[in-house]
């Protein structure tokens, strides 16, 4: 497969290992208030925005859920602890955008954090270098499984560079919505999976469903001609 133009990336579960951290201090913070947090009903929240998941989690919990509350005082914590170290990048991440780098290959990062978030946490990876610009959940009406979020990632990339089609993109992602809103936008994608694998009929929607980032750097070797659509190219 040949090398897209534009490397949409999305944050947490695809750089690093934040759901894991977040749902570990959304645990204890719900333990405080009398909830319990199963991984199931985690999962369920995977890669949405934040009024997304405010719906979702009080309809697992009950309407009086403190969804903002509790959300924001374990957000603050696992901050601090992705500060003091705790943040781990995924397996593969920095080889694969110095490939991309070398490559020509624009990076972006879209998700469902709010930008400021993301931001932060990039600076503290030191990863911030290789990324043109962020979209955050904050940037668009309709988060995932809606296909908003990569629709901007490429309207900003056009805006600034010649234009290019869905097709000259690639997704990489880990939750199904991210999957489902990957296609709604026409734009290739790989799921490297992380809390979750998906169910055979978003997997097939993949380009690939890899172990982790650097099983695409042996997807997508050089000589970048920005393309990618077929899964067994």
């Amino acid at each position: 497969m040949t090398l897209p133009t534009l490397a949409i990336f999305d944050m947490d579960g695809t750089l690093f290992d934040s759901e894991r951290l977040f749902s570990d201090k959304l645990k204890i913070v719900m333990a405080e208030y009398g909830y319990t947090l199963t991984t199931e009903n985690y999962a369920r929240t995977l890669g949405r925005a934040r009024d997304d998941s405010r719906i979702l989690m009080k309809e697992m919990y009950g309407k009086d859920y403190p969804f903002d509350e509790i959300s924001d005082k374990a957000r603050q914590i696992a901050a601090k602890a992705a500060s003091s170290g705790e943040l781990v990048i995924k397996p593969g991440i920095p080889e694969l955008l110095e490939h991309f780098k070398k490559n020509g290959v624009i990076s972006c990062v879209a998700s469902s954090s709010t930008s400021d978030y993301v931001n932060k946490l990039l600076l503290i990876s030191k990863l911030n270098e290789y990324f043109s610009f962020v979209i955050g959940g904050e940037q668009i009406e309709r988060s995932k499984p809606e296909p908003d979020i990569f629709l901007a990632a490429l309207s900003t990339y056009n805006r600034s560079h010649s234009r290019i089609e869905p097709s000259n993109c690639l997704v990489i992602e880990d939750s199904d919505a991210g999957i489902e809103a990957s296609s709604r936008a026409g734009i290739p994608v790989v799921c490297i999976p992380d809390m979750k694998t998906p169910p055979k009929h978003l997997a097939d929607k993949c380009v690939r469903v890899a172990e982790s980032a650097f099983d695409l750097i042996k997807i997508f070797p050089g000589c970048k001609s920005g393309l990618c659509q077929t899964k067994n190219s």
